[in-house]
């Protein structure tokens, strides 16, 4: 069965949130999902509620993706954090590689 970049997923568990990243995103898009927390301008009633919630830092926060799991930085600057979104990013689109 052909898979199309539209059916193409990942999710995960991030700051006790679960996320869905459902292709084709821009890197921009995949950076503002994944570190929603640090997003200046939160859309929706619903995500400026979520960035207030109390959140238990006892668990890592983590991406699914057909390669394994991935752990989320904290800081959506770090080189790691970088190469997290060029990887969800080529997963997401492969039309792009």
């Amino acid at each position: 069965m052909p898979t199309d970049a539209h059916s193409l997923r990942i999710t995960g568990k991030v700051q006790g949130r679960d996320i869905v990243l459902a292709g084709p995103l821009s890197k921009g898009e995949i950076r503002d999902k994944v570190w929603w927390w640090q997003t200046s301008d939160p859309t929706t009633p619903k995500e400026r509620g979520d960035r207030h919630h109390q959140y238990d830092g006892s668990e890592e926060d983590v991406l699914t993706t057909l390669g394994g799991y991935y752990v989320v930085p904290c800081d959506s600057r770090a080189p790691e954090a970088e190469e997290l979104v060029e990887m969800v990013y080529t997963e997401l689109n492969p039309d792009q590689r």
